[in-house]
């Protein structure tokens, strides 16, 4: 799962950064609104956290933007701008969810996970393929009945290839898909983890 951060306070998104990598998310950061808007509508996500009060584009611009050109992305704006007309105003505007600062970031996780699951049972909520079925609302696989213990970056891995079966998958590919902009693209770690889930 890939989640786009658009946050000026530098020093806040990146401990959100950190925090969702360990938790085996891909994270791209954007420190204003202008390329925050621009990676939103050019460089796919699954999951977009949006500040409001953002320097040369706002983030109410952004969502009514992404919008109106059709991206149905889920958004998750976090901000300070804590009035009940603020939350009327963001979720009207297109947002899915609204979290004011401060916050802990264990309730960020609890929604963002929240969100991801809504927007795959939106769609289809499980992918079977023989006797491997894997659970996108739970993060559950199982092969012939039997659970299978999963890394979160080996789910993301399994999941992203299962639900894009039908497509050729470069190692590049998958690497962006797991991992945020400055991964090395050269490293063997895409091979590695293929080899743990067969090996499951």
């Amino acid at each position: 799962m890939r989640i786009l951060i658009v946050e000026d306070e530098k020093a806040l998104a990146d401990i959100v950064k950190k925090g969702l990598t360990e938790e085996g998310y891909a994270v791209d950061v954007a420190y204003n609104g202008e390329d925050g808007l621009f990676m939103a509508e050019n460089e796919p996500s699954d999951l977009i956290v949006l500040d409001i009060m953002l320097p040369i584009v706002d983030g109410m611009t952004i969502l009514k933007r992404i919008r109106k050109a059709g991206l149905k992305t889920p958004v998750l704006m976090l901000t300070a701008k804590d009035t009940v007309m603020d939350k009327v105003s963001g979720l009207d505007s297109g947002a899915d969810d609204y979290l004011t600062k401060p916050f802990l970031f264990e309730e960020l996780l609890a929604r963002i996970r929240a969100l991801i699951r809504r927007n795959s049972e939106a769609g289809t909520s499980s992918v079977e393929i023989g006797d491997l079925i894997i659970n996108m609302a739970t993060h559950e696989v199982r092969r012939c009945g039997k659970a299978i213990l999963l890394s979160a970056r080996e789910y993301a891995l399994l999941e992203y290839m299962a639900v894009n079966r039908d497509k050729v998958l470069s190692r590049t590919l998958l690497s962006e898909h797991l991992y945020d902009s400055d991964f090395d693209l050269d490293s063997n770690i895409i091979d590695v983890f293929i080899n743990r889930i067969r090996n499951k």
